[in-house]
């Protein structure tokens, strides 16, 4: 009987423990997802610990179960952002006739100008991605040359993909820029018309 009780007892414990390292995780993923949003959305300066620790529901102590440091929650949050922006241009070329085209309209959008949280990593941390540690410049590089390769294939050289991608995040960053909505739109249709008739 006794080795019945601690036979439960020790299944009790595992399950517990199983339990808290899922959660443990969980709330590693959604404290890295909501840094990668602020990141995209205001810089990689801007989001304090205090402010992400409070947005994921998890106190600011709690932080250092999850990072040795701000610099290491830094490096996974664009690391995370920029799989999300693959992902998310995978999607929006996901079954396209006319991949081009659909890379354009996505990527120069009133929507993806709008919600810079979810938007281009590159475009996001492109400002601050030069004063980074090697990490972060190293996962940036990675980021452009993805872009990059994409634009080679549906374009046919590698400079036509250099400048188109260096006039889509430009012309992105100038349509978030600017307080004029209709000088906005005439840089995202601009060079989106541009982008597409450049082949």
């Amino acid at each position: 009987m006794t080795a019945v009780i601690h036979r439960i007892r020790m299944m009790s414990i595992i399950q517990t423990v199983g339990h808290s390292q899922d959660e443990k995780k969980a709330n590693h993923e959604r404290i890295v997802e909501i840094a990668a949003a602020r990141m995209r959305q205001s810089g990689t300066e801007a989001p304090g610990v205090a402010e992400i620790m409070r947005e994921a529901g998890l106190t600011h102590g709690g932080f250092y179960k999850h990072f040795s440091s701000r610099d290491e929650l830094v490096a996974e949050a664009a690391e995370h952002a920029f799989a999300a922006s693959a992902r998310r241009t995978d999607d929006a070329l996901d079954g396209a006739g006319d991949p081009l085209a659909a890379f354009a309209d996505f990527y120069l959008s009133a929507a993806h100008r709008d919600g810079a949280a979810d938007g281009c990593a590159v475009a996001g941390l492109g400002p601050d991605a030069a004063r980074g540690d090697e990490r972060i410049r190293a996962q940036f590089g990675a980021g452009v040359q993805g872009y990059l390769a994409r634009l080679e294939h549906m374009l046919g050289s590698r400079e036509d993909a250099v400048v188109a991608l260096s006039s889509m995040v430009g012309a992105l960053l100038l349509s978030r820029a600017v307080d004029d909505p209709e000088l906005s739109e005439e840089f995202l249709a601009g060079v989106r018309e541009a982008v597409v008739t450049a082949r």
